[in-house]
């Protein structure tokens, strides 16, 4: 599997007015994507990498966007199961 890492991120502003982070994944073969993270997974990304600011998230692995993806997306899961 690719290693891609971090290469772009900035900000901005999702449907409902809350901020947003975009990352720019890079491959190994020169082909890019683009990841947005709700504030969720913005500040799980963040802690994760141990940063305080969006630049310092420049690098990090493509490992650490997929773990905030998926804690972003749990906590929903969460929520619905207590409802139950």
């Amino acid at each position: 599997m690719s290693s891609a890492t971090i290469s772009e991120v900035r900000i901005a502003a999702a449907h409902d007015g809350e901020a947003e982070l975009i990352v720019t994944l890079s491959f190994e073969n020169g082909g890019q994507s683009l990841v947005t993270l709700d504030e969720f997974a913005a500040r799980t990304l963040l802690s994760s990498c141990a940063v305080d600011s969006a630049d310092g998230l420049i690098g990090a692995s493509w490992v650490q966007v997929r773990d905030a993806l998926v804690a972003s997306s749990g906590r929903y899961a969460e929520t619905q199961d207590t409802e139950h």
